[in-house]
């Protein structure tokens, strides 16, 4: 069997020597016998010998009850004892001389399947032990000589009696120095005070207390952690005749839980936000005080603008340039830092924190080090504050994650006057690669969402286009750090006709996708304005859209994770469409899901505007109904995604109506106006994306607007034209004459030739000139080349080259081909 090996404090190994120990014990001394589970002896030493008088040989192989000289007390005898693991007690024996003996003995069972006996039975031998008087003095001298605590003795005037060497040595006076003096007159500190008010308690009631002390021992440079015990001592008769302070120094055992402490605290604490400043505040936060006075975190002043994957960013000879990030100290206003936060800083070689990025190795560093002074040397600002402060102890430790060096950490020591040790050091780097991991993330998130944030800012409109019918002024907010980008926005579209659509919608979700799938539903909203469908019919082909790109996201994402549970990939969005008429100022509504509009009237009342409800796009595949209102010229709309109105700690009710005030107050102009909404309903971080877009309505004077009812005649062309020119004439606009009769004769015609009645001229004069020509047919114009010598076909090819733009709408009763151009000479 393989012996024991135990090591002392000097490292030697004992029990390799068996022999040796066997010699040291003289195994005689006791009287040993082994048994077997049958009670029959299998072992029998000289002790048991010269007990009984047997020899081994007499004895081996017989049962040991014959040796009782009366049963053994214990529920009949020996055999009933096999179910206890130790039994101790009296027993009679009968010696080999016929003598009776009481011997005491301890009985040890040990378990099946061992390979020693099933019994070992032991009994000292008293007539060969020590005379009693050496255990007064083994006592005496265990108590003065105790290794294992500090031990003082107080009579019950709590004056002290005895005290050990530990004692001694911890408040670095002898036994006879302190002999009569009271705790708080040996210490005279707080922790003194209160161990002898303890001591009083302990007298007066009996029961034994417990405290907990951190001091410095006299002589000693640092604080000691004391584990004290209070306790009585008493006599035969349980009279309490004095008490006894033990005095354990649990100095490593303390600094071991704060340290364990501290960096339980940093993981709860360091990387609660992805924001690279806030991480490296919460490093120096938690550090200070506990392990430094003083700490900094400065980053790599070319991380600001470095690509991915970074570069090496550490010069081999050249100064080294750290952005303060952070810092902390237990002095107010922390006057210890030469560099204010979010300054940058030139480290030459041969500083600590150029050394220590260069060799990405943490660094220790008394002040009295010959490197650290000649840094100081070359820096008097430093060497000012190292001196005005008392600093006697830094550390610097580098900040690296994922192989890339992001900056260091510089912890001081001034108002503490231990010396940074070894541990604390290994304590600083844990922590800082903690801290390291979380700028990292933040560092990533922050270069990630700024791309997202432009990505979305890129897809949503640069200037809002100038048209008749409305002023419009708008704002988008993208969310709070924690959120990241969503997919709201906001879009005016011209219209024809001087009409114009307005366009909020908001996309399920945030991220890139999120983005992406905003754009794409953008960019679908403008291309169906631009063939001028109905607001209702509008919001339908967009659902059927998203259902169709939810059923690529899902496809795709099966694709991607087959096999996974995770293949939620669902594409949902809200949307509010609306398109005003200057000319009748009618304003058409349908929502899909969506928040209702406000509208503000010229005399200041805020109403919500009524409309259906309708579920988001892409969920229902209903058509979804309009509501049209007329609006006084002047009113406002004001058109928003549910991030302005509902936030986590408000409800949308709340939201609505807080809206609602906030519009209804006097604003100098409309972006003054959206300033006010957005700071009185969100807080400076929203936790989701806002849009806002706030227009107000115009109306065309009656004289802008020239209708005529045209006879399905084609000998009515020529009329028309005169009417027209006379019109321009009135207008002003000679210019225009030639291109508008030219226009006018060809849609004029075109109408009455394959088209049903009836037709109708509008001229609508604003900052362009539009012609519409509406009539009862329902087939659409095109344009097609004409062959050389075709007669006509060449009427809308001119009118398409001779004016800004033109098309063609449908409405219940027919459609309206329009051309519109601009008002300079062609």
């Amino acid at each position: 069997m393989e012996q024991p090996v135990t090591v002392g404090r000097a490292g030697r190994s004992f029990g390799e020597e068996p022999e040796v120990l066997e010699a040291l014990v003289d195994a005689s001394l006791t009287a040993r016998v082994t048994l077997d589970e049958h009670g029959t002896v299998t072992g029998w030493n000289a002790g048991a010998e010269r007990l009984l008088g047997y020899s081994a040989g007499q004895l081996t192989g017989r049962r040991a009850a014959d040796l009782l000289a009366e049963p053994i007390p214990v529920r009949g005898g020996l055999p009933t004892l096999a179910g206890l693991p130790r039994w101790n007690g009296d027993v009679a024996l009968r010696h080999r001389d016929g003598r009776k003996l009481t011997v005491r003995i301890l009985a040890h069972h040990r378990p099946p399947g061992a390979d020693a006996a099933a019994w070992l039975i032991v009994s000292a031998l008293t007539d060969r032990q020590p005379p009693a008087g050496l255990d007064e003095s083994l006592v005496s001298w265990s108590f003065a000589q105790s290794p294992c605590c500090a031990q003082a003795i107080y009579d019950t005037r709590l004056r002290l009696r005895r005290a050990n060497a530990d004692m001694e040595r911890s408040v670095a006076l002898t036994e006879e120095e302190m002999r009569g003096l009271r705790v708080s007159e040996i210490s005279d500190l707080d922790a003194g005070l209160r161990a002898e008010r303890s001591m009083a308690r302990v007298l007066r009631t009996g029961e034994p207390e417990y405290q907990e002390n951190y001091l410095r021992a006299s002589g000693e440079d640092h604080e000691h952690a004391w584990s004290v015990f209070i306790s009585a001592l008493r006599d035969h008769e349980g009279t309490i005749q004095g008490v006894c302070l033990s005095a354990h120094d649990m100095t490593e055992q303390f600094w071991a839980r704060k340290r364990l402490q501290l960096i339980v605290e940093a993981g709860r604490r360091i990387g609660s936000t992805l924001d690279v400043t806030r991480t490296a505040q919460e490093l120096a936060d938690v550090t200070v005080p506990v392990l430094a006075d003083f700490v900094s975190v400065d980053l790599l002043a070319a991380l600001d603008d470095a690509p991915e994957p970074p570069v090496p960013v550490v010069p081999a000879d050249g100064p080294l340039l750290l952005r303060r990030a952070a810092l902390r100290s237990v002095t107010p206003g922390a006057p210890e830092s030469v560099v204010a936060v979010g300054a940058v800083d030139s480290y030459p070689p041969g500083s600590m924190p150029f050394e220590s990025l260069r060799t990405g190795r943490p660094a220790l560093r008394e002040v009295t080090d010959p490197a650290f002074t000649a840094w100081l040397a070359r820096d008097p600002a430093r060497a000012a504050r190292v001196r005005g402060f008392g600093i006697h102890s830094v550390m610097a430790v580098p900040l690296a994650a994922r192989g890339t060096t992001l900056g260091v950490a510089f912890f001081v020591r001034h108002h503490n006057q231990d010396a940074f040790q070894h541990d604390d050091l290994v304590l600083a780097g844990e922590l800082a690669a903690r801290a390291a991991v979380s700028i990292d993330n933040a560092r990533r998130y922050t270069r990630e969402r700024a791309t997202a944030v432009t990505l979305q800012r890129s897809l949503l409109p640069q200037r809002l286009p100038r048209q008749a019918a409305v002023e419009v002024a708008s704002r988008y907010l993208p969310a709070g750090p924690h959120a990241g980008v969503g997919g709201d926005w906001f879009d005016v579209i011209p219209l024809s006709g001087a009409r114009v659509a307005l366009v909020v919608g908001d996309v399920v979700g945030h991220g890139l996708v999120a983005s992406a799938t905003m754009g794409r539903l953008r960019t679908a909203v403008r291309t169906l304005a631009d063939i001028d469908l109905p607001c209702d019919e509008l919001l339908t082909h967009l659902d059927d859209l998203v259902g169709r790109l939810s059923k690529e996201e899902e496809s795709d994402t099966e694709g991607r994770h087959a096999g996974s549970a995770e293949t939620s990939s669902d594409v949902g969005a809200t949307c509010l469409y609306a398109v005003y008429d200057p000319v009748t100022r009618r304003c058409c509504f349908a929502a899909a899901g969506h928040p209702v509009p406000a509208v503000v009237s010229p005399d200041g009342i805020v109403d919500l505007v009524g409309l259906p409800a309708a579920p988001p796009l892409g969920v229902s595949g209903l058509p979804y109904e309009a509501t049209e209102v007329v609006l006084p010229e002047g009113s406002l709309l004001a058109l928003y995604t549910n991030g302005l109105v509902e936030t986590p700690d408000r409800d949308l009710d709340t939201g609505v109506h807080r809206l609602r005030e906030a519009l209804a107050r006097p604003a100098a102009s409309l972006d003054a106006l959206c300033d006010t909404v957005l700071t009185d309903l969100l807080p400076q971080r929203p936790a989701d994306d806002v849009a806002l877009l706030i227009a107000r309505t115009r109306a065309l004077d009656a004289r802008q607007v020239a209708t005529w009812a045209v006879p399905a005649d084609p000998s009515a062309v020529a009329q028309t034209r005169k009417d027209v020119v006379e019109q321009l004439g009135r207008w002003g606009l000679s210019d225009a004459v030639f291109v508008t009769e030219l226009v006018v004769s060809e849609l004029v015609t075109n109408a009455i030739r394959h088209a049903e009645p009836p037709v109708q001229l509008r001229l609508i004069h604003d900052s362009t000139l539009i012609c519409e020509v509406s009539d009862g047919g329902n087939t659409a114009p095109h344009l097609r080349r004409a062959r050389t010598y075709d007669e006509g076909g060449r009427g809308l090819l001119l009118v398409a080259q001779l004016t800004e733009r033109w098309g063609t709408r449908q409405s219940a009763a027919g459609k309206t081909i329009w051309a519109e151009q601009t008002l300079t000479p062609v």
